[in-house]
């Protein structure tokens, strides 16, 4: 087949059902590497799955905020830092009515990121890069994540700063996008709409704290 003869009829479907793959292998493996660290972090799965879930619930919740963030990396670290904190901190107060705890230690739980949430944050963020338009996957790589400076970026590509900072933008909305779906994504067969009792165990926690006013 030469360069100038059509494609066959089924070969965009194809190559749509291989991207449509990858997306979802990105988002599971982003599911996952956070889920691990959340489980090593508070040597708890049931508690990891319910910070996870209230994790990326603000993070799109709060996604006006990427208007005016320095790099997502370091919003992301701090959302979930300080859902981690929060989780703790509600911990400690059930405890408290069983047993005695110092107040004093519950206000004094770091909420600052730490090397091993930031790798979280990282290893999650090179997960999911890669499902988003290359224009778009490189400024918030090397913005968001190396901290070049946009005008540098700008030079380098041959456009204005202007251009930088619209595809800058629409990138980090298009990275909300993938975080909302991988909120739905399940985590045991990786699909969207998946009806396993995994999933839909993940469903009512979600709905559940949906509903905290705290969030």
């Amino acid at each position: 087949m030469t360069h100038d003869d059509p494609l066959p009829d089924d070969e965009p479907d194809i190559a749509a059902r291989a991207a449509d793959a990858a997306v979802r292998r990105a988002l599971v493996e982003g599911h996952r590497q956070i889920l691990g660290f959340l489980r090593r972090r508070l040597g708890s799965g049931e508690e990891a799955e319910e910070v996870l879930q209230m994790f990326m619930l603000r993070a799109v919740e709060r996604s006006a905020d990427l208007r005016d963030v320095r790099s997502v990396r370091g919003w992301l670290s701090r959302i979930l830092a300080t859902t981690i904190v929060d989780h703790q901190r509600r911990a400690g107060k059930r405890r408290k009515r069983e047993e005695i705890v110092d107040p004093v230690d519950l206000e004094q739980l770091s909420i600052e990121p730490d090397d091993e949430l930031e790798e979280a944050i990282c290893n999650c963020l090179y997960k999911l890069l890669p499902t988003l338009k290359p224009e778009y996957a490189e400024v918030i790589w090397r913005i968001d994540l190396l901290e070049e400076p946009r005008d540098r970026v700008a030079a380098s590509l041959g456009v204005s700063l202007n251009n930088i900072t619209v595809r800058l933008h629409r990138g980090r909305q298009a990275l909300k996008k993938r975080l909302e779906e991988m909120c739905m994504t399940c985590p045991v067969h990786g699909f969207l709409d998946c009806r396993c009792d995994e999933a839909e165990r993940w469903r009512r926690r979600r709905e559940q704290l949906g509903g905290r006013a705290e969030i």
